[in-house]
């Protein structure tokens, strides 16, 4: 674990922000204004009241990776991540946002590469990891296992915290439920089936190549010991991912690697029927955007993640960690408002240039 107060930003970083000052001069005040006009149409929408809370691995085929010829800048892509950074500024607790067109391969984030945790996003890659064996023969859809509930038990009392059977559910039900009401039961359900988060945390990395992904605990133990740890504060490297490697994630996932076109079209097919969250990525866009996300809660830190349709046809790979921020009124708040300076970034601008990776 490492100090965020010893986390010092990148020379490049500074250097990106001394080159955006003299833009800074006649941009930002705009910008502000655009984010303060946001802050006030969230709450006049939701309010301003608080709200009750292995051996034999093969080499892996090369995996998605961004063009490497450095993109001409524009003063739309200069725009979006000056707007990005006044918003994600971590005054209130860290924040990490990523974001990719998946057309384009244009891309903008904020403290990228700084591991955050997942929370229940971690569901994605648990119910790709399941779908992945099914398209092996391995498992099937049909396949019945039942739901692991926990049994009360005491913070930190063991490694794995202790649970029971349940109600018994097919993977195919089972998925809907982790992905479209985040059901710790049902996930836990399917991490067992496929041999636990060793077994998902071996196939993102030696599979899909994404060796910032970290799965350590079962979602009963990951919830029962919640808390030990401040995420605003801290950086706790157990069952966390970097912002830039979800949308790595995400991007290999939605672009035909790893998985059939048959377990794709019914992996985000069920996240575009996400009930969690909507005071999160979905709040501040406009009605009827597209998307398919994935939501996470834990203490002291929520998160959203996945895909954003624009007007002009961009799917957008999205991931946003928010920590701290007052309060979950305030994490949820942040996270609307990135997302909306997102999708405004990108939408019409076909001239978006934008890489700044912390």
């Amino acid at each position: 674990m490492d100090s965020v107060g010893g986390l010092e930003m990148k020379v490049s970083f500074k250097a990106r922000l001394i080159a955006f000052a003299a833009l800074a001069v006649c941009a930002f005040a705009p910008l502000s204004a655009q984010a303060g006009q946001l802050e006030t149409e969230f709450d006049q929408l939701l309010g301003t009241s608080p709200r009750a809370p292995g051996p034999g691995v093969q080499t892996p085929p090369a995996p998605f990776r961004m063009p490497e010829r450095a993109p001409e800048r524009t003063f739309a892509a200069d725009a979006l991540e000056m707007r990005l950074l006044s918003l994600a500024e971590a005054s209130h607790g860290r924040i990490g946002v990523a974001a990719l067109d998946l057309g384009s391969g244009r891309q903008v984030a904020v403290l990228g590469d700084q591991p955050f945790p997942m929370a229940s996003t971690s569901k994605i890659a648990i119910a790709a990891t399941y779908l992945a064996n099914v398209d092996a023969g391995r498992l099937s859809l049909s396949d019945r296992y039942p739901l692991l509930v926990p049994v009360p038990s005491r913070k930190f009392d063991g490694p794995i915290a202790p649970v029971r059977p349940g109600t018994l559910l097919t993977a195919r039900e089972l998925i809907v439920l982790s992905l479209t009401r985040s059901d710790n039961h049902a996930t836990d359900a399917l991490l067992r089936a496929v041999g636990g988060p060793t077994a998902v945390t071996r196939w993102v990395r030696n599979t899909m190549g994404i060796s910032e992904f970290r799965l350590d605990r079962d979602i009963a133990t990951l919830v029962r010991d919640d808390g030990a740890i401040n995420p605003a504060t801290t950086v706790d490297r157990r069952d966390s991912i970097t912002p830039l490697a979800m949308v790595r994630l995400l991007a290999q996932l939605r672009q035909g690697q790893w998985i059939s076109a048959s377990s794709r079209e019914f992996l985000f097919d069920t996240m575009s029927r996400c009930v969690t969250g909507r005071n999160r990525m979905r709040a501040l866009l406009p009605a009827g955007t597209a998307i398919a996300h994935k939501t996470g809660t834990l203490s002291n830190t929520a998160s959203d993640v996945g895909f954003i349709q624009t007007p002009d046809g961009r799917n957008l790979a999205v991931a946003i960690y928010v920590t701290g921020q007052g309060g979950k009124q305030g994490r949820d708040s942040r996270i609307a408002l990135l997302a909306r300076a997102i999708y405004d970034g990108y939408a019409g601008q076909g001239s978006l240039r934008a890489s700044l990776r912390r």
